[in-house]
């Protein structure tokens, strides 16, 4: 396995629990909805996950 790919992997992973950590199931199903736009290269799926994330980290300041 290339060791840039596994350093990707798990830097993912690691990002992925601090999101369902910090901002649960939301925070999570947004992280789900952006990088499933990003893959199936989908507008409309990525910004729903973008927004989604955006709203998550700004909603105490709001």
């Amino acid at each position: 396995m290339d060791v840039l790919s596994l350093l990707a992997t798990v830097l993912a992973l690691a990002f992925e629990q601090f999101a369902h950590w910090r901002y649960g199931v939301t925070g999570l199903l947004g992280l789900l909805m952006l990088a499933l736009g990003i893959k199936v290269r989908s507008h409309v799926c990525s910004s729903i996950g973008a927004v989604v994330l955006a709203l998550m980290m700004t909603g105490p300041a709001i």
